[in-house]
């Protein structure tokens, strides 16, 4: 009942996981508010919102007066080759929104704030263990983007430290997917590029060799996840990811199989494939009685069946950022 007539303010509220959010708390009986960059055309009803650019401290406040909780999910997301030409993209305004979001929550003195981190914020191994990011560096891959993380890790802290303000979770999310990914052909990262160029194309070109394995999380589970860290008042980090190990090939064969399209599939050793391994540790989620429901194969069918029925609108919104 925590959330039973609550306010909440969900920052880019607009985007994939954020929709998952937002159904899921709607059963909770609370008040929504999201903001984000351009209002979506099919928000649930009762669902206000605020076009906001967060890079604005006085926006930020403005939007987290009066809220009792907040889920910050803005954040840049892109694919490790936008990462890499792009790096000042990905990391001023993840710097901006952080600093800005946590003050103003801070000021608002908000019941709980909920910070979305990154599987960024990991240096290369062989799993990611939440307590050794402090020890080590961020992956070169990931090396703006996942400082910029990181720094909103490290200000959760100092205002534990230096106010007492301590109602903070931190989440990490691994690779997530599902409906209203970015499909956008520029920046898509792994699932959405591949489900778009399976079922625009009879030969799937693919980054890599296909041996990269990665930790996926279907969004649902994330926004589930995210949840029950409130709900528990978790303030240590934890992961939200599957712990299973999966190959690009994998998703490869799940995406050809919900194809529309009968694929040739052909591997580009060449490209950028960003780190070999990244995958979760989820023995603290699991200790705290968290676990995702979600397989791997629903999730590249469901998001497959999504993508195919929004096809067009998709279509008109990536012409419409091309031609602006």
């Amino acid at each position: 009942m925590m959330f039973k007539n609550k306010k909440v303010l969900i920052t880019g509220g607009g985007g994939m996981i954020g929709r998952s959010l937002i159904n899921q708390l709607l059963d909770k009986g609370c008040e929504i508010t999201i903001a984000d960059l351009t209002k979506p055309t099919d928000l649930p009803e009762g669902v206000k919102f605020h076009e906001v650019d967060l890079r604005y401290f006085d926006n930020c406040l403005t939007i987290c007066k009066n809220k009792n909780f907040i889920f910050h999910l803005a954040g840049v997301k892109g694919s490790p080759q936008m990462c890499k030409e792009q790096p000042v993209d990905f990391m001023v305004p993840m710097l901006q929104f952080n600093t800005n979001m946590i003050e103003a929550a801070f000021k608002s003195n908000v019941e709980w704030f909920l910070y979305t981190s990154s599987v960024g914020v990991y240096s290369p191994a062989e799993i990611f263990q939440e307590d050794t990011v402090w020890s080590t560096f961020p992956s070169p891959n990931d090396r703006f983007a996942g400082w910029a993380k990181r720094m909103g890790e490290l200000q959760t802290e100092a205002y534990k430290i230096q106010y007492g303000f301590d109602r903070f979770s931190i989440v990490r999310p691994a690779n997530v997917y599902g409906p209203y990914d970015n499909f956008n052909p520029a920046n898509a990262m792994v699932v959405p590029s591949l489900i778009r160029k399976a079922n625009e194309n009879d030969v799937l070109d693919v980054f890599g060799d296909g041996t990269a394995v990665r930790d996926f999380i279907y969004c649902d589970d994330v926004a589930r996840g995210m949840i029950f860290a409130v709900e528990n008042k978790i303030t240590q980090p934890i992961n939200l990811g599957s712990g299973k190990k999966h190959t690009i090939g994998d998703i490869v064969n799940l995406v050809t199989k919900y194809s529309s399209r009968t694929n040739t599939v052909q591997y580009n050793p060449s490209g950028i494939k960003g780190d070999d391994i990244r995958l979760f540790d989820m023995t603290r989620a699991n200790s705290y009685g968290f676990e995702p429901q979600t397989t791997l194969e629903d999730g590249i069918k469901l998001t497959t069946e999504w993508y195919l029925n929004n096809k067009e609108i998709l279509d008109k919104r990536y012409n419409a950022f091309v031609n602006h």
